[in-house]
């Protein structure tokens, strides 16, 4: 069946990719079937599984998929406060709270400053980070006047 392109119409040429489509993925369909009957019937009379012809590895969704499973439903201990409302808690992991973002925006107000003492940092380190980092900005401070003059 020889059809000249070149004589059809831009609606026709439409509808003929549109039939060819068609057709491709009923022929596909078929395909996969009579495959899979081969298959089975092949591993039915060996008295073999697909699992014994084929080891399966876990792809990196499942191996994810068994990560998050073997985490899922354990809790952990909150690493930060809200020192306005003491009932306000994050574990530090996921999204931020509002109650951190609103925070965090206050003139002088660190992440560290909300960890709750006694956790795994304890308030001796952090305040220890904040002088640090009190210590350096001051430092910069004094580099830029002494560039300005």
């Amino acid at each position: 069946m020889a059809v000249n392109l070149k004589t059809l119409s831009a609606n026709e040429l439409e509808a003929l990719i549109q039939d060819a489509s068609a057709h491709l993925q009923g022929a596909r369909k078929n395909l996969v079937k009579d495959v899979r009957a081969k298959i089975d019937a092949l591993l039915k009379d060996s008295g073999l599984t697909l699992d014994d012809v084929y080891h399966r590895r876990a792809t990196k969704q499942a191996k994810a998929g068994k990560a998050s499973n073997a985490l899922k439903g354990k809790t952990v201990a909150p690493k930060y406060r809200n020192p306005e409302d003491a009932s306000q808690t994050w574990t530090g992991r996921g999204r931020k709270p509002s109650w951190v973002a609103e925070a965090l925006r206050k003139r002088g107000v660190t992440i560290d400053s909300l960890l709750i003492v006694g956790g795994k940092t304890t308030a001796k380190k952090s305040s220890r980070k904040v002088a640090k980092n009190v210590a350096k900005k001051a430092a910069k401070k004094t580099v830029r006047r002494k560039v300005k003059s």
